[in-house]
C-alpha cells in the first residue's frame, strides 16, 4: 500500500505543472495575517491568548490566512482537478469519509505543510496540547475538502486521525456547513452522551482557522447553499502514538497478569500481615507496604 501510494505521487509530480509555484514554498508576510505572525514570533502563551478565542474547552479558533493565499490555493485545486481530468487519473481522495477534494501533499505542497506544521502549528500545539504530543508532532496529512451542489454536503459525527486538527476555510461563498463539536472520548467511548457545556456549533468564516485535538468529536452540517472548501492539517506525534501503544501493552499485559494470580490471595499480603510479621507499619509508611504487597501479587 505504501509502495502503491508512493508510486502514485511520483507519477503526478513528474507531470503536474502547478499553476502557483509561490505556494510550494512558505512566505509568512504572504501567507498569513500580521497578527499571527506577530503571535508566533513572540511564541508566548499570553501572545497565543490574544488572538484566539476558545469558545469550548480545547477548540481554539483564530484569524490565520491572508485572503489572497486562500484564492491561489483554491485556483491550484482547481487547476489539479483539471489536470486529473484532462487526462484521465484517478485520483485518491483525503479520507474514507470524503467523496471530493485532494490530498495536497500528493502534487507538491508536501514540504511547505510540514514547514506551515513545525514553525507555526508546533509552537501552539507545544502550549495547549501537550498531553496529547502536541510537543512532538513530526508528520501530517494535509488536504482539503469540498461541500455544495454536486459535491459532499456534510460530514458525519467522527473523530480524525491526528492528534491535532487545524480546519481553515478557504472559501467560497456558501450557506451552512456549520461545524459542530461534542467533546473529547477515549476509543471506547466515542459514542457515549453529549453533556451541554460540551456542544459547540462553529460558523466557517474564509480565513479564519479551528484548531483542537484528534480526539474532540466532531462533523459538520449540511452546505446547503454555494461552494465550501476547507484546508485541513492532520498533524500527528510518532511519539505520542508509540507511547499510547506501549500504554495498551502493559495494560493488557496488567490485567493478564491479575487474572493469572486471582486466585491466589495468600500472595497478597493484607497490611494486618505485615503487623503479624514483627513490622510495624504507620499510616506514613502504608502506601509502600501497600504497593509491596501487589508486586508480591503480580510476581511470578
Amino acid at each position: 500500500m505504501v509502495q502503491r501510494h508512493k508510486e502514485y505521487r511520483q507519477k503526478i509530480l513528474s507531470t503536474y505543472q502547478p499553476l502557483h509555484k509561490e505556494l510550494y514554498n512558505i512566505h509568512p508576510s504572504s501567507f498569513f495575517i500580521p497578527s499571527f505572525i506577530n503571535a508566533i514570533s513572540n511564541n508566548t502563551v499570553e501572545s497565543f491568548r490574544n488572538i484566539m478565542s476558545e469558545p469550548s474547552p480545547g477548540v481554539y479558533t483564530f484569524a490565520m490566512l491572508q485572503p489572497r493565499f486562500c484564492e491561489m490555493l483554491l485556483d491550484e485545486v482547481e487547476n489539479f482537478e483539471k489536470w486529473v481530468n484532462a487526462v484521465k487519473f484517478k485520483i485518491m481522495r483525503p479520507n474514507t469519509m470524503n467523496k471530493y477534494g485532494a490530498v495536497l501533499d500528493d502534487f507538491g505542497l508536501e514540504a511547505m505543510l510540514n514547514k506551515l506544521m513545525e514553525e507555526f502549528i508546533c509552537p501552539i500545539s507545544k502550549v495547549f496540547f501537550s498531553e496529547v504530543g502536541g510537543s512532538t508532532l513530526d508528520s501530517h496529512h494535509g488536504f482539503v475538502v469540498e461541500y455544495g451542489k454536486d459535491k459532499d454536503v456534510e460530514l458525519g459525527f467522527h473523530v480524525d486521525d491526528s492528534e491535532v486538527t487545524l480546519n481553515v476555510c478557504l472559501g467560497k461563498q456558501f450557506s451552512g456547513g456549520e461545524l459542530y463539536f461534542r467533546g473529547v472520548r477515549c476509543d471506547k467511548h466515542v459514542n457515549s452522551e453529549t453533556q451541554p457545556e460540551e456542544i459547540l456549533e462553529y460558523s466557517h468564516v474564509p480565513g479564519q482557522a479551528v484548531l483542537h485535538r484528534g480526539r474532540h468529536r466532531h462533523g459538520a452540517r449540511a452546505t446547503t447553499s454555494g461552494h465550501r472548501i476547507n484546508l485541513l492539517l492532520w498533524c500527528r506525534s510518532s511519539v505520542f502514538r508509540e507511547m499510547k501503544k506501549y500504554q495498551k501493552d502493559f495494560s493488557t499485559w496488567l490485567a493478564s497478569a491479575s487474572v493469572k494470580r486471582r486466585n491466589d490471595s495468600a500472595n497478597l499480603l493484607p497490611l494486618q500481615s505485615w503487623h503479624s510479621l514483627g513490622v510495624q507499619v504507620d499510616r506514613l509508611s502504608e502506601p509502600f507496604f501497600f504497593v509491596c504487597s501487589i508486586l508480591s501479587f503480580l510476581s511470578v
